[in-house]
């Protein structure tokens, strides 16, 4: 009997705080565009494309959901998503890998920083705080 990945992942997203769903659309992106890029290099046009598109979803999803509020970051990543985007774009019309090398270098850096935020505990959750208010005696 083989598992059901699909169930797992969507397991997996429905548990995750907003900081591992956010590295999961990292690894997303990270996986589709060295995917687009094996696929220029074989030749895999149509193959390429779709992994291109389908990591420009994911730039488009994270661009479109900052809040542009919270000031300097939000812009910061703004404009890195924006690069990215158009470095993407181009590493398809000109065939280029290594443009997509470098986009991928660029994630593979915000990921691990993504990933840093999101297993750091928070610091409004006290471990080993005791628990007040709870009647014992039922």
């Amino acid at each position: 009997m083989q598992p059901n990945y699909g169930q797992y992942t969507q397991r997996n997203v429905q548990t995750a705080t907003p900081g591992q769903l956010v590295v999961m659309l990292y690894d997303g992106m990270i996986r589709f565009f060295t995917q687009a890029s094996a696929a220029m290099e074989s030749g895999e046009i149509e193959l390429g494309n779709n992994r291109v598109n389908r990591g420009l979803a994911i730039i488009t999803e994270l661009r479109c959901t900052l809040d542009m509020t919270q000031g300097d970051l939000a812009e910061r990543l703004a404009s890195i998503y924006d690069w990215c985007h158009d470095e993407v774009i181009d590493a398809r019309v000109r065939n280029d890998p290594a443009k997509l090398g470098r986009v991928i270098g660029m994630l593979s850096d915000l990921r691990s920083s993504w990933a840093q935020i999101a297993n750091t505990p928070r610091p409004d959750v006290a471990q080993n705080r005791p628990v007040v208010g709870v009647n014992l005696a039922g």
